[in-house]
C-alpha cells in the first residue's frame, strides 16, 4: 500500500475515534448541565438518560466506523477482522440495549397511535 495512503487512512481512523470520544464526552457534559438545570421537573432524570444514551449512540457509531476502517482497509488480516467482528458484535449489542432503553421499545416496533391520531413518540 502507498505509505501516504496508509497514513492518511491513519490519520482518518484516529480523527473519527476523536470524535467518537469527543461527542460522548460533549454529550455527557450537556446530559448533566441540562438535569441540574432541570432536576427540579418530573422527567428530568428520564431526559438525562435519554440525552446521555443518544451520545453514548452516537459515539459507538463513530467508533465501530473507525475500526472498520483500520481493519478493512489498513491492517486485512484475518485475526484483526475476527476482532473487528467481535468489536462490532458486542457495539451493536450495546447500541441496541441503549435504543431499547431510550425509546422503551424495540427499533422494529411501530410507535402506537396516541388517542388523538398522532404517532406517540
Amino acid at each position: 500500500m502507498d505509505p501516504f495512503f496508509s497514513q492518511a487512512l491513519d490519520a482518518t481512523t484516529l480523527a473519527i475515534e476523536a470524535v467518537g470520544v469527543l461527542v460522548i464526552v460533549v454529550g455527557a457534559i450537556v446530559a448533566g448541565i441540562t438535569f441540574f438545570k432541570n432536576r427540579a421537573r418530573e422527567e428530568a432524570y428520564h431526559q438525562l438518560r435519554s440525552t446521555l444514551g443518544r451520545a453514548i449512540l452516537l459515539g459507538l457509531e463513530l467508533l465501530v466506523a473507525a475500526d472498520i476502517i483500520n481493519t478493512v482497509a489498513i491492517e486485512p488480516t484475518l485475526d484483526s477482522v475476527f476482532v473487528l467482528a467481535g468489536i462490532v458484535l458486542i457495539r451493536t449489542f450495546l447500541s441496541l440495549s441503549l435504543e431499547v432503553e431510550i425509546e422503551g421499545k424495540w427499533p422494529w416496533q411501530h410507535s402506537k397511535p396516541r388517542k388523538d391520531g398522532a404517532q406517540s413518540e
